[in-house]
C-alpha cells in the first residue's frame, strides 16, 4: 500500500441542510402510517418540508415513505424524536426507519482503475457543491490520477491487485483503510471484481457505474459488443453491489442515440458521457437518501 497523500478529509462543498432531518420508513402497508409518523414531528413542533410515499399494494403491500423535517435546535432535538419515533411505529405497526441530520454529510470512498473520468467528474462535482458528500479517500490499484486527485485535496491510496482471482490481500488493505471511515462507497469504474467476503465485511453500501445499458453486454468490451450488434443505443447503469456480478438493485440508467457510422472509440467517448452523468445522479440520491433497497430494485423518490 503506498500512500502518495495524506491530508485531512475535506468539508463536504455542497450546500447541506441546516436544521432538517431525513426520515425514512418501510415496511408493510397499513392504514395509520403517515398519520402516526406525522404525529410525532407535529408533537415536536417539527415542519415537514416535503413528504413523498409508495405503495406497491395499497392492501398490505409494502411501503415506502421519506420525509424531510425540520425546527430550529433540530440537532439536540433529534434524540427525542427518534425515541418518540420507535415508541410510535412499534406499536401495532411492522416498519423498519432510519433518521439522519442533513446537516452531517455522508463519507464516501472512492476507488478507481486507470479511466478517470467518473472519478474525476465526481470530485469536480464535490468541489463546486453539487454533491452534499464527503470524499474520504480515494483508493486505486493504479497510481496513475495520483497526482489529479491530490489537486483536489483528497488522500490517495495506492494498493495493487495482483493478477489471478486471489485479492484477499488488497483487500484486507482495503478493509484496514476503510473500517469506520466511510458510510458507502463507490465504483468509478474500478475494473475489479469484489469478493462476497468483502461485500459483506466492509458492511456499507457499494455503488457501481456500469457502463452498459444493463442487463445487455454484461462483463467486458461493452462498446465492442455494440458495435458488432449494431446497437442504436448505448447507455450506463449504477447498481448496488451484491455478490452476483452486475446484477444489483438498479439506481439509475440512461441512454444516448448512435448509429452505424460511429466506431467503437466514439461509442467509448459518447458512452463515457453518459456514464458520468448516471454515476452522478446515483450518488447525489444517495447521499440525500432517496433511495430505497426492495429486494433487488429499488424505490427512488424525485
Amino acid at each position: 500500500m503506498t500512500l502518495t497523500q495524506q491530508a485531512p478529509a475535506p468539508r463536504a462543498a455542497a450546500e447541506l441542510s441546516t436544521d432538517q432531518a431525513v426520515l425514512i420508513v418501510h415496511g408493510r402497508d397499513r392504514t395509520g402510517i403517515v398519520a402516526a409518523v406525522s404525529a410525532v414531528l407535529g408533537r415536536h413542533e417539527a415542519n415537514i418540508v416535503s413528504l413523498d410515499q409508495h405503495s406497491d399494494n395499497p392492501h398490505g403491500g409494502a411501503f415506502f415513505q421519506r420525509t424531510v423535517f425540520g425546527k430550529p435546535g433540530l440537532k439536540a432535538a433529534l434524540p427525542q424524536i427518534e425515541q418518540d419515533l420507535r415508541d410510535q411505529l412499534a406499536d401495532g405497526f411492522e416498519l423498519e426507519y432510519t433518521l439522519r441530520d442533513l446537516s452531517v454529510p455522508k463519507r464516501v470512498a472512492i476507488f478507481a482503475s486507470k479511466a478517470d473520468h467518473c472519478l474525476l467528474d465526481l470530485l469536480w462535482r464535490h468541489r463546486r457543491g453539487e454533491l452534499p458528500i464527503n470524499v474520504a479517500m480515494v483508493i486505486s490499484n493504479h497510481a496513475d490520477s495520483a497526482d489529479e486527485v491530490r489537486s483536489f485535496g483528497i488522500p490517495f491510496f495506492h494498493v495493487p491487485s495482483p493478477a489471478g482471482p486471489d485479492k484477499s490481500a488488497a483487500e484486507a488493505q482495503h478493509l484496514r483503510l476503510l473500517a469506520g471511515n466511510v458510510d458507502f462507497i463507490v465504483l468509478a469504474r474500478y475494473m475489479q471484481i469484489l469478493s462476497g467476503d468483502f461485500i459483506e465485511r466492509v458492511g456499507v453500501p457499494i455503488i457501481n457505474i456500469h457502463h452498459s445499458f444493463l442487463p445487455a453486454f454484461i462483463g467486458a468490451g461493452p462498446y465492442a459488443k455494440a458495435k458488432q450488434r449494431g446497437v442504436k443505443l448505448i447507455g450506463a447503469t449504477a447498481h448496488y453491489v451484491t455478490e452476483d456480478l452486475d446484477e444489483g438493485p438498479i439506481i439509475e440508467q440512461d441512454v444516448v442515440r448512435v448509429s452505424h457510422a460511429h466506431t467503437v472509440t466514439e461509442l467509448q467517448r459518447r458512452g463515457a458521457d453518459v456514464e458520468r452523468a448516471v454515476l452522478s445522479r446515483a450518488v447525489l440520491w444517495h447521499a440525500e437518501d432517496r433511495v430505497i433497497r426492495h429486494g433487488n430494485h429499488t424505490i427512488v423518490f424525485p
